[in-house]
């Protein structure tokens, strides 16, 4: 597909029909991101409580890594989009050429930090000392894969920001599938333990690394990587970059820092606890990535109108998402809610308190997630149409406005209760400051296209 071909495919096809097209790759990519997540914890939770813990306590490492991968990534593809949109394809190369290498460099300084500090960040992030050697043995090798990751988020991001999200999904689902494959294989079969689980992940975030350059290298993707445009580069662009990817920083780095809490909340009820918020956690983010993924879909069709100028269409592609997401979150949610036991006691083999621990908290989260529906959609037209204040505002409120005063406060008054409703208190919260902005985005929409069109 030439560039007049995909200008046309983006403007022009309803979008009923390319959000779907687009989202399904995504919604792929995302879910099995999230199995390969949830696969570490099922074959490391084999080895024992502690042990399962300690990938909840590593977790927050990956969510910092995914954050830097996000918000360069966002930030250069959104960037890059509306510069495809807009018909300047020099500038898109130039995005997507900086953003790629500030991501191998951001990397490979945190792979150093992490593994230089390795054991005094483990105790920081809430491992107990039976959880630490497990934490540290998993920790290094995702450090040392860092670099591999980040790249890989950007290149991700970049491809379905420009509307190519079937390559994006072809580099993650085969990393992903290679994970799940490597996991029992270097556990049980090598010896390794929780560092044969964090091996195979780097193994197979390097693969998906390759593949993933490989849609530049070889002319997949509408924007180059390409080491000539340095020449062109402006220290205003990384700028504008780090600007637009903002809210994926707030949204990911604060996750980390949730993360983080809630480790330490749930700590002193014991490993078991730890271990069940963990579980939780990953099976939560399965039923959120399918949502997550679907407004990934839906946001290089918004930024791109928008470089186009075509708002009305930017604000019926809204109104689609958030309704089709709506009902995806919903039956998902209301599928996990009445198999929480099974669902949980699949991941541990005989800690009763990890069983009730784990299904109370899943049920109380699954009430709640249908209000992300709307949430996503909005912060996803945001970021993609650069209102970088209100987009990064929102990003804050899930995981860090709402969720961290009430992981701290609500234990101190409910105990354990407390550490296992506070993500869904903060649901809801994260609800009521959506609808405004949702409104708004929509009102903004159709004043611009009414101003364009008497133009």
């Amino acid at each position: 597909m030439n560039e007049s071909q995909q200008y046309i495919k983006m403007t022009q096809t309803p979008v009923s029909s390319l959000i779907p097209r687009l989202a399904v790759p995504t919604i792929i990519s995302m879910l099995v991101s999230s199995i390969y997540n949830m696969a570490d914890t099922y074959f490391v939770s084999q080895i024992g409580t502690s042990a399962s813990g300690a990938v909840g306590v590593v977790f927050s490492i990956m969510a910092i890594i995914q954050a830097v991968g996000f918000t360069i990534g966002m930030g250069g593809g959104i960037l890059a989009s509306r510069a495809l949109g807009a018909k300047d394809k020099d500038r898109a190369d130039t995005l997507v050429t900086m953003s790629f290498l500030f991501s191998l460099l951001f990397g490979v300084i945190l792979a150093f930090l992490g593994i230089v500090f390795n054991k005094g960040l483990m105790r920081m992030l809430g491992a107990t000392e039976t959880i630490l050697p497990y934490a540290e043995a998993y920790s290094r090798y995702i450090f040392l894969a860092a670099p591999f990751m980040i790249g890989s988020y950007v290149m991700n991001n970049v491809l379905r920001s420009e509307g190519k999200a079937f390559y994006a999904m072809i580099g993650i689902t085969t990393g992903g599938i290679l994970n799940i494959a490597l996991d029992p294989l270097f556990i049980f079969v090598f010896g390794l333990g929780t560092a044969g689980a964090a091996i195979a992940t780097a193994i197979s975030q390097l693969i998906s690394f390759i593949i993933l350059l490989m849609a530049f290298v070889t002319g997949k993707s509408e924007a180059d990587i390409a080491l000539k445009t340095i020449k062109d580069f402006k220290p205003s662009m990384l700028i504008a970059i780090i600007k637009t990817g903002l809210p994926s920083l707030a949204r990911q780095g604060l996750a980390s820092i949730a993360t983080i809490l809630l480790n330490l909340s749930a700590g002193p009820y014991g490993d078991a606890a730890i271990a069940a918020m963990s579980i939780t956690g990953k099976v939560t983010f399965f039923i959120f990535s399918a949502l997550l993924g679907f407004g990934q879909g839906f946001q290089p069709v918004c930024s791109y109108n928008w470089g186009a100028g075509k708002y009305e269409r930017v604000r019926k592609a809204t109104v689609f998402t958030a309704q089709i997401g709506t009902a995806i979150i919903s039956i998902l949610s209301l599928f996990t809610y009445i198999f929480a036991p099974a669902i949980i006691k699949a991941f541990i083999s005989d800690d009763p308190m990890v069983l009730e621990v784990g299904r109370r908290a899943l049920r109380a989260q699954c009430l709640l997630l249908p209000f992300c529906g709307i949430n996503v959609t909005t912060n996803m037209a945001l970021q993609g149409t650069s209102h970088v204040a209100s987009a990064t505002f929102l990003a804050m409120c899930r995981q860090g406005i709402f969720y961290i005063p009430s992981i701290l406060i609500l234990p101190r008054i409910l105990g354990i209760t407390g550490v296992e409703i506070a993500q869904p208190a903060a649901d809801v919260l994260t609800f009521t400051f959506s609808i405004f902005l949702f409104v708004s985005f929509l009102k903004e929409c159709k004043e611009k296209s009414k101003l364009g069109n008497i133009a």
